[in-house]
């Protein structure tokens, strides 16, 4: 059985060094490498169902099956909102076609 403290340590290990890895990239870079970024998002959110499936399988207790839950849907909310934004920042560089 996976002890929960260690999944929360795992946590935040990782938000931190996200916050590292962020923190570091320039403003200017800010924009291009966020559209890459949302196709990376996907590896969240597979990593969420696959957490989520293994607390289930190993028959873990609801609140893991709840956060695992959660994570999915927060997940899913990310890659779908980064490419919506993404989306429309391209198209304010689309050139307009003149009639």
């Amino acid at each position: 059985m996976i002890h929960p403290l260690l999944l929360v340590g795992v946590f935040v290990v990782c938000t931190v060094a996200g916050y590292f890895i962020i923190r570091t990239v320039p403003s200017l870079l800010h924009t291009p490498l966020m559209s890459g970024m949302n196709a990376l998002s996907g590896v969240t959110l597979v990593g969420a169902l696959t957490a989520t499936g293994v607390a289930l399988l190993l028959d873990q207790t609801f609140w893991a099956q709840i956060c695992g839950g959660t994570a999915i849907v927060l997940a899913t909310v990310n890659v779908f909102g980064g490419f919506g934004i993404t989306h429309r920042m391209l198209r304010m560089f689309r050139k307009s076609k003149k009639k």
